[in-house]
């Protein structure tokens, strides 16, 4: 079996906005769906989700010029989840840290 979550995001925007609308960000694999997601996390937190929003990040071209010429690379493509639980349910990531 593959895995689903790979990282939390834990980043002053989404701390905020886990305290205020009960939303957690996780970086999730590129093949993962929403009903997998939700799912992951339901097994992983013991809570229940009842949204997930995914967003596709493209990698971006990076060149580097060097003494041998220009080296032109790519970085990776990231999946994110944004995740609501139901009211009054919350996850303490830095529990699992």
């Amino acid at each position: 079996m593959r895995s689903v979550l790979i990282k939390p995001l834990l980043t002053e925007k989404m701390t905020h906005l886990s305290t205020a609308t009960g939303k957690y960000g996780f970086l999730v694999a590129l093949s993962a769906n929403k009903i997998e997601i939700a799912k992951a996390i339901e097994k992983k937190f013991n809570v229940e989700v009842i949204n997930v929003n995914t967003i596709n990040i493209k990698g971006k071209t990076k060149t580097q010029f060097t003494k041998k010429g220009r080296f032109v690379g790519k970085t990776n493509d990231v999946k994110k989840a944004l995740v609501t639980l139901k009211k009054d349910q919350k996850i303490d990531l830095f529990e699992q840290v």
